[in-house]
């Protein structure tokens, strides 16, 4: 085993714009690239290793290859062959959609697939760019119909001008979306299910208003009021700040000058590594080093017990809580 690294996938988008290109330096590019997909095993767009003896290898046949040793003995008891997380890079050139996502239950029970909680670190943004997120008061099923069709539905839900550092929990059932000039990592459920509420009366290539998903959005919506925008980051060790805490996935948030030692949280979840600036080498105990530069993503075995890092680089740390863990 190794520590894996993964060929991005792009994704032209009509809202994306030239930032990835330039923050991951990737060779220009002529469609505006909205995001770009760092691990993900979800069907038709999975992740595939990049070098050494799995090359080639799907984030799926990996897990299928080497099962708990990969993943963490808790992570596969509960998922199986399923990589539980996706990671992505999100670069808004315009609006995205007003949206909101499925719980586990609603999900499975009409797709077959685990629902969407999600959070977002906000890489760069430009002057007044906002982060739309959560009702600003608690509104009714009739108020919320009615400003979707006098377009007013913006003024019920909060807007928050977002910063470089910004750490943004969307729970499923919040409603959100990413305004206009943001460029952000964002790690999520393994899930694509998304309903959209409201997109601008925007048409796609070929001249098409985009599906809107009404009454699935009215079903998972949770219409109470959200005050909890900017999360708190306490200081969880030198130069490490927890981020996010939910039953699905830990965030954490790491930054060192000269190099930093990490014993393995523990083996029972493997650590994704997101590299949001700088250069870092990545060792462990009978694993060829893997490098890792500003906008790249690996993904470090559950059974390294001990990751030595050297550079001088801020990451961020994605874990599978324990299920029984308490948040």
């Amino acid at each position: 085993m190794q520590i894996y690294k993964f060929n991005s996938i792009l994704k032209p988008v009509l809202w994306g714009g030239d930032k990835l290109v330039a923050f991951k330096q990737l060779p220009p590019c002529s469609e505006p690239i909205g995001e770009s997909w760092e691990l993900s095993a979800m069907p038709g767009r999975e992740s595939i290793v990049a070098d050494g003896d799995d090359r080639g290898l799907t984030l799926t046949q990996l897990v299928q290859r080497y099962g708990a040793d990969l993943v963490g003995e808790d992570v596969y008891r509960r998922y199986g062959d399923q990589f539980p997380l996706l990671i992505k890079f999100i670069d808004a050139k315009r609006d995205l959609s007003i949206q909101v996502h499925p719980d586990d239950e609603m999900a499975r029970r009409r797709h077959g697939c685990s629902g969407k909680n999600e959070m977002w670190y906000i890489l760069e943004a430009d002057s007044g760019a906002i982060i739309h997120t959560g009702f600003n008061r608690t509104i009714s099923l009739e108020e919320f119909d009615r400003r979707l069709a006098d377009g007013t539905i913006l003024d019920v839900i909060n807007a928050t001008e977002s910063q470089p550092g910004d750490t943004f929990f969307i729970p499923a059932g919040q409603i959100h979306t990413i305004g206009a000039g943001n460029l952000l990592v964002e790690i999520q459920q393994s899930s694509d299910i998304t309903y959209r509420v409201w997109d601008y009366n925007r048409r796609d290539a070929n001249g098409n208003l985009r599906q809107l998903h009404m009454q699935e959005a009215r079903e998972a919506l949770d219409f109470n009021a959200r005050n909890d925008q900017v999360l708190d980051k306490p200081c969880v060790g030198e130069g490490m700040t927890q981020l996010v805490a939910c039953p699905y996935f830990e965030v954490r948030h790491l930054e060192f000058e000269h190099g930093y030692t990490i014993e393995q949280m523990s083996s029972h979840s493997f650590m994704a590594v997101v590299c949001v600036m700088g250069e870092v080498s990545l060792m462990a105990e009978g694993m060829p080093t893997a490098v890792l530069c500003q906008g790249e993503t690996a993904l470090v075995p559950a059974i390294a017990d001990r990751v030595e890092m050297k550079g001088s680089a801020h990451l961020l740390l994605a874990t599978v809580p324990t299920e029984n863990q308490n948040h």
